[in-house]
């Protein structure tokens, strides 16, 4: 672990005045100001960055070194939470129009398919993942003979080449609390199982006498031998502390995040346990600064055919988006600090954006009463108010209008600076080389992620795309979007800024030195944007109605779009249409062009897709797309229904299609997995894969097996309320110990 890296941000002394002003105008008479000073006395509180041992403004990153150390931190840390949720607040108020608009601001709110060749000579398709040999966890996985799916608490795998033969070879329960398992990893005869548990200890609350119970989450990590497929069993349970958060699996080892909410009252470090056997207390660390700490994010490897585990743990916000290499993991989150953390708040606003505005003979006088020693802040400030106020009534309407707005604008200019400064992200970088983590670096960008997709490593370079906005008094919500490129220890060197003006990113993908964004309002800008260099540039863009949810690389010169199609009401109000898929020709950067668009079904229609990559499914080697389709039977063409009820006219299935560079899209067929179902609104837990010439198809109920060519149904297992037995009692049964 290295402690010894400095990332700089900026550190201030916060000082917190409150006051209030007012303003009463009438238009039939000379404006009168009053100035309001019937308000308690200001408390002056100074938040120093040296507050304590813990917290001494380095900003590097330190080790929590026990279990008493943790307790101190967070004490520690606690004064920077009372202070800027408490004392940060603004009382400058607006009476009407004509008042200072000084109220606070409030916010308004490589990759691919990876193919595998089995020893038989079987080729078969895998998770759609974001970055080459880094796998990412689904609920079904496949060798290219065996289909494994946990579904609820239950394990099934099926027999499912040749696919003629295909069968259902074993169903069983796992002995857990009933949930939905989603996430599970495939490594030769190895699974690795992820789910939600509870730990169970006994606190005595504060200011009682009587233990009680205390359920905490905790993330079990099942490894499980299938090498006998009828009998398969659980060689490692593995559990940490935390709710599941992602995971990727790289060669033999598994990296998963677990996030654990502190618990103020009775904080304590994570731990990890093997079989109900605390094994190891994960090596804690913290960042010397003076964010609002609330969670402990983990990050644990586990060697799955070996005994190895290493884990270290983060004091930090909550986490959000990942982004794995094969060398580093990212860890981001949305910074969480009151406003005006990086300023002294309503008395630098004054003195700093007011004053100068004002008469130079006045702002020698109000820094004279600044100035004077001998009074205290709050009677500093009566003199000012009535000196100000004094100023104000011998103004002439006009004069005082202009001033006025004069000040407005520049407070708005003041705020919007302070709030792009407290809004950003956090990125932390760790890298990983089998069981070895160590802590890299920290860095920040302006605006928010919008998924894993916004970011991207190449080389030493790290690049992400995000969405700055924030709120102006009198204007609304300010949004643009922006591209920055880091370096390896996560500092800025390259951006590209005000992408977009008044539009939000909607899916973004990174392919080698090209970035393709799309962002939304009304229309669906496709932006070509060039990362060779440290300074992005926008190399061409094209507007077409609608927008792109994710992009899919197609080859070097195509990317494939699926999102929903749009219009323009005559109240220029935008309505969803149905689901689209768009090919993009960027073989000429600076003219991007649409090859082809197709429209499926009207706004009914949703595809899984929209969300969830793992739902897409494009195999290059047949130029062969298949998404996801739940839509009423009505808006949708080429498919069968058949309807028990009219009410109950939804139809949800695959869509399968054929793409050319040069024609673009021709629909191959529709596969239906639900035509009567009235219970689902949408299908969920949709995936598409092969093994050699069969296309296989999953949904919560079903696994079909079609001709890759022509679609011709081969066979059909039913995944769900089969009507048979399951057997709990007798072998085989998978059994996991009770947790501590």
């Amino acid at each position: 672990m290295n402690s010894k890296i400095i990332i700089p941000i900026v550190v201030a002394i916060s000082v917190i005045v409150t006051a209030g002003i007012t303003y009463s105008v009438t238009f039939d008479q000379e404006p009168q100001t009053r100035i309001v000073t019937e308000v308690p006395e200001p408390e002056i509180i100074y938040v120093d960055k040296s507050i304590s041992e813990f917290f001494e403004g380095t900003n590097d990153i330190k080790k929590i070194s026990s279990q008493e150390d943790l307790a101190s931190i967070l004490e520690a840390s606690s004064t920077f939470r009372t202070v800027y949720s408490d004392g940060m607040i603004r009382t400058f108020a607006a009476v009407d129009e004509m008042a200072f608009d000084s109220a606070m601001p409030t916010a308004v709110p490589e990759s691919g398919m990876m193919m595998e060749k089995r020893q038989s000579g079987a080729e078969y398709s895998t998770t759609n993942v974001q970055v080459q040999n880094v796998d990412e966890p689904d609920y079904l996985k496949n060798d290219g003979k065996y289909v494994y799916i946990v579904s609820r608490n239950t394990l099934s795998i099926i027999d499912a080449y040749p696919a003629k033969d295909a069968k259902l070879i074993l169903k069983i329960a796992l002995d857990i609390e009933s949930q939905y398992i989603h996430n599970m990893f495939l490594n030769g005869d190895r699974l690795v199982i992820f789910y939600n548990g509870q730990s169970d200890e006994e606190i005595i609350p504060q200011f009682d006498f009587i233990p009680r119970p205390s359920y905490s989450p905790v993330t079990h990590a099942l490894i499980v031998d299938v090498s006998d497929k009828e009998n398969p069993t659980i060689l490692k349970d593995y559990s940490i502390d935390g709710h599941f958060r992602d995971a990727r699996m790289i060669g033999d080892y598994a990296y998963f995040v677990t996030n654990s909410h502190i618990n103020h009252q009775h904080p304590r470090l994570p731990v990890i346990m093997e079989d109900s056997v605390r094994i190891m207390t994960p090596e804690a660390f913290y960042f010397d600064n003076v964010e609002e700490f609330s969670n402990f994010n983990t990050l644990t490897a586990i060697d799955i055919f070996g005994d190895t585990v290493n884990s270290e743990t983060f004091l930090m916000g909550y986490t959000g988006s990942f982004y794995v290499s094969e060398n580093n993991f990212y860890l981001t989150y949305q910074q969480n600090m009151p406003f005006g953390f990086y300023e002294n708040s309503s008395r630098d606003r004054f003195y700093e954006v007011i004053v100068p505005l004002l008469p130079i003979d006045i702002q020698n006088q109000i820094n004279n009463i600044k100035n004077d020693s001998s009074l205290s802040s709050s009677q500093q400030w009566v003199k000012i108010s009535e000196f100000m106020q004094d100023f104000y009534n011998k103004m002439d309407k006009k004069d005082k209008e202009e001033l006025f707005e004069k000040i407005r604008d520049a407070l708005n200019e003041y705020d919007a600076k302070i709030q792009e400064e407290t809004r950003k992200t956090i990125i932390h970088k760790i890298s990983i080389d089998e069981d070895k983590i160590e802590y890299v670096a920290k860095g920040t960008v302006p605006g928010r992620l919008l998924n894993q997709f916004s970011m991207d490593e190449s080389g030493d370079r790290f690049r992400v795309a995000t969405t700055i906005e924030y709120y102006i008094q009198h204007e609304g919500t300010v949004r643009s979007n922006a591209v920055y490129v880091l370096d390896d220890q996560l500092n800025i060197v390259g951006e590209l800024e005000n992408i977009a003006p008044d539009e939000s990113i909607f899916s973004s993908r990174f392919m080698d030195d090209r970035l393709y964004l799309v962002t939304f309002e009304q229309i669906d800008p496709f932006f070509v944007i060039d990362l060779s260099t440290d300074t992005p540039k926008i190399l061409g863009e094209l507007k077409i109605p609608g927008f792109s949810n994710y992009l899919h690389p197609f080859d070097e010169e195509h990317v494939i779009g699926v999102g929903r199609d749009t219009k323009v009401d005559s109240n220029d109000r935008v309505q969803q249409l149905g689901v689209k898929i768009a090919l993009f020709n960027v073989a000429d950067v600076k003219n991007p062009k649409v090859v082809d668009d197709y429209i499926i079904g009207d706004r009914s229609s949703h595809s899984e897709a929209l969300h969830n990559h793992k739902a897409f499914f494009f195999d290059k080697t047949r130029n062969v797309l298949s998404i996801p389709i739940s839509s009423d039977s009505k808006s949708l063409e080429g498919i069968s229904s058949k309807m028990f009820a009219p009410e109950y006219n939804r139809w949800s299935g695959f869509y399968v299609f054929d793409i050319d560079e040069t024609n673009g899209f021709s629909i191959k067929g529709t596969i239906t997995h639900s035509d009567s179902d009235s219970r689902y609104y949408s299908m969920g837990d949709a995936r598409t894969f092969y093994i050699d010439d069969v296309l296989y198809t999953a949904s919560q109920g079903y696994l079909k097996m079609n001709s890759f060519e022509n679609l011709e149904k081969i066979n059909s297992i039913k995944l769900e309320n089969t009507g048979k037995f399951i057997d709990y009692l007798e072998e085989p049964v998978m059994e996991v110990e009770p947790v501590r």
